[in-house]
């Protein structure tokens, strides 16, 4: 599996030092029996293209987060392909209006910074959305709570570990 992973990452098992949002994402991962282990980069991985440039997979492989804030203040986190660009409308038609979140929303909302925001361990309240479209690959990559962080599964893991069944919010 390393062979996957280009020169500018490394990875780090449970055990080792992670950044504490990275530690607790990859508790949750391991509490709720996924086997995928949390990867910090060496290279920043704040952006899909980041990502998929450390770990020499293809952006579309890349299961970014983009948070919107709804019109009740809420989260809606959307968790899409890393080719793709979220649909606002169709968010919409799911969660009613939603706006931009800046970055202090997104932190606060999630407890995660922009770049590093996992598709688990939202606080309560938050709305998350997946993507329908990243069905198509065997294996994604998520963020792990920091920028650098990351951890692999399947579109199958994702709706398991999320309890969301997945829809259409991108672009056509």
């Amino acid at each position: 599996m390393l062979a996957l992973y280009g020169p500018s990452s490394f990875s780090l098992s449970m055990t080792d030092s992670l950044p504490p949002a990275a530690t607790r994402v990859a508790e949750l991962l391991r509490e709720r029996g996924h086997d995928g282990e949390v990867r910090m980069l060496a290279d920043s991985a704040r952006t899909a293209a980041e990502a998929a440039a450390a770990l020499g997979c293809s952006v579309a492989e890349i299961a970014k987060s983009i948070v919107f804030r709804r019109h009740d203040g809420a989260p809606v986190v959307v968790i899409t392909s890393g080719d793709n660009r979220v649909d606002v409308g169709k968010v919409e038609a799911l969660v009613g209006a939603v706006g931009k979140a800046d970055a202090d929303f997104v932190r606060e909302a999630t407890g995660y910074a922009i770049g590093g925001v996992s598709p688990v361990g939202h606080p309560e309240g938050a709305i998350l959305l997946v993507d329908r479209d990243l069905s198509r690959f065997d294996t994604i990559w998520a963020a792990a709570g920091h920028p650098h962080a990351v951890f692999p599964l399947t579109p199958t893991q994702l709706r398991e570990l999320t309890g969301v069944e997945p829809d259409d919010v991108r672009v056509d």
